[in-house]
């Protein structure tokens, strides 16, 4: 019979002596564990924690969804920051700012007793029909981890474990329990686990959660090759893996305990489904399973627990916080630099505020909120208030604006447009409980049917503007939106994202120019749907008898466009200001590397304008000659520069030799090849102002 202990011996076992190092203390709690208390920590108890066992003093592991902040659904009802969503903080190319929003939402996650966030999202952003592109970063896998990377070590800083996921290749929320992503190995390695791997090494993430789809035939927590194999020993992976929620039981054909465990998953999720406590005795009672297997993975949840301080006194951990004034700073800074200027003809914007008597405010999402329960999906969090587009112009122009619905009567006119999380489905679990066709927006579980705005909407947009030539279309949505329709006509766009609960002051502040907009597009936009890569064929999405298939190999978003040489309607890293920047003096620090060596890559930019302005410089390589087919430019390095009027700043980029890799399916290893690359600095994709040649030489 397992021994008992009081409080007071508990708290003289090795295990809870902080001055031990963490493998000791974990090596002693798991030899007191029995079999039952093994098992029992192997599945979840109460939607978002583990079970307790008392008789050690171990408290649940308690988690939390959080790619927007801490969300209501899992904080007991409270109300939390409402940070932009990911892809508006992906369109900021801001590094430091991904760094303070990790640390932010750690913060409130640690003063609400939680141990662990659902976040970042981190799957590459295959199609703009994707429900949740909003809560990803890009389509771009460099972006994607350069971001995901800052985010992690914010959130691990107050000892709270961040958890990555989907993994991998969850791109679409159709079918999205029991479809089979069929990819080859090069893109698999190279688009869609490029991010997790490099995150994984550099950030050392205390969790990865796994993904409901299957990867060529097979679910992913139950695929030893891409988790044990993958993640434990090619890229040192320390961490738990957990399986996103209800995706054992989901899967079909069953999966078997012994596939689940010797995988390498320590935790299913929400409850004991497959790892059910008869059945896991049963698996070892017939040898399918060894106690020391059993060990392997309830070790490495046992180690997260100590990293997060489940045994450590209150008074030694990070002090949480949450809706504080810092925080609701933050939320409105990531909403300014990530949103993205796309048009502004004879620079109508900013827009004078002395010079303006009336101002027309229309539109679907005027004065719409999006911080509700469960709206879009696990993501939702509902914040203390919300900043609306309406209340925060009504705030700016207050005493000095008169603001009306009616554009014919109207100065300017600002149509606020774009998609919400509305959907004809009811979320049942995490999936939709009806076939319906599903609406045109963006919310989990479902996918975008079409990339068109409702026409309800084109028509607002086309009316409005024979009504007031002078019209501003401010877009709130998660995804690439086509705009054919309308583009010509109107003279200014803003792209917004879904901004978070200082959205409203966000939005006044660039449109009046007190803020200069910064944000790049981390997303290619189509001009039509069929443009996108993903979309050749029913076979490429949604896909056919429960396969899609992923024929455009490592050809995803603005390496798709360049090689088939189809012009987007916005490029990937396309972004305007109210600034104009002058690039120049571009130099490399030598003309031939070896494969360990880091570029620098030296520039001067000036800021030939009045305002105060920040530029992305974009660094893009070619390789010239390799053995295997390569896109014509691939992201590799990006620095966001402030930069004062007239001012020249030199700019120092530093681009790692690994960087320019491919992976290689022959030797299943990433290789760099000797020979010429080139590389292309600008502020897009496709907006290339300096090249320069160099050599590696092995």
């Amino acid at each position: 019979m397992a021994q008992k202990h009081s409080k007071q011996e508990l708290a003289t076992l090795p295990f809870r002596n902080i001055i031990l190092d963490i493998e000791t203390r974990v090596d002693d709690l798991l030899n007191r564990l029995t079999i039952d208390e093994k098992i029992k920590l192997l599945a979840g108890n109460r939607f978002f924690q583990t079970h307790s066992i008392k008789r050690l003093g171990i408290r649940p592991f308690k988690m939390t969804d959080g790619p927007l902040g801490i969300s209501m659904h899992t904080s007991f009802l409270r109300k939390n920051t409402r940070f932009p969503g990911g892809i508006c903080l992906a369109s900021s190319f801001n590094r430091q700012l991904a760094y303070e929003f990790g640390k932010a939402v750690g913060k409130e996650a640690r003063v609400i007793g939680r141990h662990a966030i659902l976040a970042p999202g981190i799957n590459i952003d295959r199609t703009p029909l994707n429900g949740r592109t909003f809560e990803y970063l890009s389509e771009d896998p460099y972006l994607t981890k350069e971001l995901a990377i800052p985010y992690v070590k914010g959130v691990q800083s107050q000892r709270i474990a961040a958890c990555p996921k989907h993994y991998v290749a969850n791109n679409q929320e159709t079918n999205r329990f029991t479809v089979s992503a069929e990819i080859g190995e090069r893109t698999l390695h190279e688009i869609y686990l490029r991010a997790f791997m490099e995150l994984i090494k550099e950030a050392d993430p205390w969790m990865i959660m796994t993904s409901y789809n299957k990867v060529n035939g097979q679910y992913l927590f139950a695929n030893k090759a891409l988790l044990r194999n993958t993640l434990w020993d090619k890229w040192n992976f320390k961490g738990f893996i957990v399986s996103d929620w209800w995706a054992f039981s989901r899967a079909n054909p069953p999966v078997s305990i012994e596939e689940c465990i010797l995988a390498g998953v320590s935790l299913e999720m929400p409850r004991a489904k497959v790892y059910h406590p008869k059945s896991l005795h049963r698996a070892l009672n017939e040898q399918k399973l060894s106690e020391e297997e059993l060990n392997t993975i309830v070790r490495r949840l046992l180690r997260v627990m100590f990293l997060v301080g489940l045994f450590d006194n209150e008074s030694t951990l990070p002090q949480g916080k949450r809706n504080t004034p810092d925080h609701q700073k933050l939320a409105r800074r990531m909403a300014e630099e990530g949103m993205v200027l796309l048009k502004n003809d004879t620079n109508t914007l900013p827009l004078d505020i002395s010079k303006i008597s009336t101002l027309a405010i229309i539109g679907p999402n005027r004065n719409k909120k999006f911080g509700k329960w469960l709206y879009g999906g696990s993501s939702a969090v509902k914040p203390p208030y919300e900043i609306t587009p309406l209340k925060g112009l009504k705030k700016k122009c207050k005493n000095k604006v008169q603001i009306t619905t009616d554009p014919t009567k109207a100065d300017y006119a600002i149509i606020f447009a774009g998609l919400n999380h509305d959907s004809n489905k009811k979320l049942v679990r995490g999936e939709s409980n009806d076939k319906k066709i599903a609406t045109g927006n963006d919310s989990e579980g479902i996918d975008r049917n079409q990339l068109e705005l409702p026409k309800d909407q084109v028509n607002l947009i086309n009316q409005t503007v024979q009504d007031n030539p002078n019209t501003i279309v401010v877009l709130l949505n998660g995804s690439p939106i086509a705009m054919n329709s309308w583009l010509e006509q109107v003279p200014v766009i803003l792209e917004a994202w879904y901004p978070g609960m200082e959205g409203g002051h966000a939005i006044a502040n660039i449109l009046f120019g007190d803020i200069n907009p910064s944000g790049k597009l981390p997303i290619t936009f189509p001009k039509k749907l069929l443009d996108s890569p993903a979309h050749s064929s029913t076979k490429t999405f949604p896909g056919e008898n429960l396969k899609v298939y992923y024929n455009e190999g490592i050809f995803v978003g603005y390496r798709f466009f360049e090689k088939e040489n189809i012009e987007p309607l916005f490029p990937f890293g396309y972004g305007l200001s109210y600034s104009n920047f002058i690039y120049d003096n571009l130099q490399v620090n030598k003309t031939k590397y070896t494969k360990d060596e880091t570029i620098t890559v030296s520039l001067d930019i000036t800021n030939v304008s009045n305002c105060l302005g920040s530029e992305v410089i974009q660094v893009y390589a070619q390789d010239l000659e390799c053995v295997v087919e390569r896109p014509l430019k691939e992201l590799v390095g990006f620095e966001k520069v402030s930069v004062s009027p007239n001012e020249t700043k030199t700019v120092k980029i530093p681009i790692k030799i690994k960087e320019l890799a491919f992976y290689d399916c022959t030797d299943q290893s990433w290789k760099v090849e000797q020979g010429e690359f080139r590389l292309f600095l600008g502020g897009s994709s496709k907006d290339i102002f300096l090249k320069e040649k160099f050599e590696i030489a092995l």
